[in-house]
């Protein structure tokens, strides 16, 4: 069974910093999509970042230039570095996992996702 695992997250001021970590488990499938979304109160959960198992990443429009997302295979650990942060990057942040096919690429659609961590708070204040 695939479990993920969060950590990292935080209250930090505008232009602040914050490292995410979200530690997998049970994944037997050597190719996979790992990513980031986040869901503010009263938003749908959107895409921020996703990393394949070959190290290709996707950033939403509204973080590129800011967070960067990197993984540790020996650790089966995925960070998110997310520099220069705004207020409206105020989020409950999920990580989640599938894995691919070799054809399959990785996209930031939650519905593709099968397995999900139970959520960081990331709080950015003005």
């Amino acid at each position: 069974q695939v479990q993920l695992v969060e950590s990292g997250g935080g209250s930090v001021q505008t232009g602040g910093s914050l490292t995410l970590s979200c530690a997998a488990s049970g994944f037997t499938s050597g190719r996979y999509c790992m990513a980031w979304f986040r869901q503010a109160p009263g938003d749908e959960r959107e895409g921020v970042a996703v990393i394949s198992s070959g190290g290709g990443t996707t950033y939403a429009d509204s973080v590129k230039g800011r967070f960067t997302l990197s993984q540790d295979n020996a650790k089966n650990t995925v960070y998110l570095q997310m520099n220069s942060l705004k207020p409206e990057d105020t989020a409950l942040y999920y990580c989640a996992a599938r894995s691919r096919s070799l054809w399959q690429g990785c996209a930031l659609r939650r519905a593709d996702f099968n397995y999900w961590g139970q959520g960081t708070q990331v709080t950015v204040s003005s």
